[in-house]
């Protein structure tokens, strides 16, 4: 029975059909996981409406500075021909920037020409350090025009996107809007709490976060997946004002994220909160 929650999926990855297969398996291998869906805007919108998802967030990743371009216009135009296709304001996309990229200020000008609302940067996959001031051009220019950034976080494998880089740039630019994805820290959550949580425009997201298996990768073999009551108490840490719904779409279930998301027990402000009026807000979704 569909829940009585507008509920939006505020990190999900598509690509277009004719490489999604390359690039989930892609994925895939990167983190030795196994995608539940097929990562186009079709699967999304079929598998998410049959989870009782009303909105979703969709972006895809620069690996490369001459990708920026042509990722930012197929997000737009999966958008595009979604609305003329009867899916009127179910998506909402994000941008890609490279710090690489030769004309940054004329990337972030395109993406807002394209009607996007933020961007996305995955410093493991880019291979940048958060903190690097190659990549503080990109954060100046989120600051000018205001725009927000969803940020990969934390992976034991790599020091890309360790939360202290990221305290780095938020005491540099305590202006600029960053959601922190995994919860702030993947399978580092309980420190990137106690690190971040005092910033008041950095966000995180549930993404990798609750009904998936943390990998061990030989390096903190302690390490689990977080529990129902693991997650509900680092929510209320960080503030579920702070906190938005995701699932990595599409590489875990939004059927088993929803419940386990609905099995914490948290109040019907929080779950309004969580479930859409934080991606709303942040990512400016009418």
């Amino acid at each position: 029975m569909k829940n009585t929650y507008t509920i939006i999926d505020s990190h999900c990855h598509v690509y277009p059909a004719k490489i999604a297969a390359r690039a989930v398996e892609s994925t895939d291998h990167f983190y030795d996981t196994h995608a539940h869906g097929q990562g186009t805007v079709a699967d999304l919108l079929a598998v998410g409406e049959a989870a009782g998802c009303d909105g979703y967030v969709i972006q895809s990743v620069a690996s490369t500075p001459h990708h920026v371009e042509s990722i930012n216009r197929f997000i737009a135009t999966a958008i595009s021909e979604a609305e003329s296709q009867g899916h009127s304001g179910k998506l909402t996309g994000l941008g890609t920037l490279h710090p690489d990229h030769p004309d940054l200020k004329g990337a972030v000008e395109d993406i807002l020409s394209h009607g996007l609302h933020g961007v996305k940067l995955h410093p493991d996959m880019q291979k940048f350090c958060i903190d690097d001031e190659h990549a503080y051009p990109i954060y100046r220019l989120c600051v000018e025009y205001d725009l927000p950034i969803l940020m990969h976080m934390g992976d034991p494998r790599f020091d890309y996107s360790h939360p202290d880089r990221l305290y780095r740039v938020m005491t540099d630019f305590p202006t600029l809007t960053v959601v922190g994805a995994h919860m702030g820290g993947w399978a580092n959550w309980d420190y990137a709490c106690d690190r971040l949580s005092d910033f008041q425009n950095l966000y995180v997201d549930t993404s990798s976060s609750m009904a998936t298996a943390v990998k061990d990768y030989g390096i903190q073999p302690h390490v689990t997946s977080l529990t129902p009551a693991h997650t509900a108490a680092l929510i209320r840490r960080w503030g579920a004002e702070k906190v938005l719904f995701g699932t990595d779409y599409p590489m875990w279930s939004q059927a088993d994220d929803l419940a386990v998301f609905f099995e914490m027990g948290l109040t019907d402000a929080e779950n309004r909160m969580i479930l859409s009026e934080n991606a709303e807000k942040v990512f400016s979704i009418r």
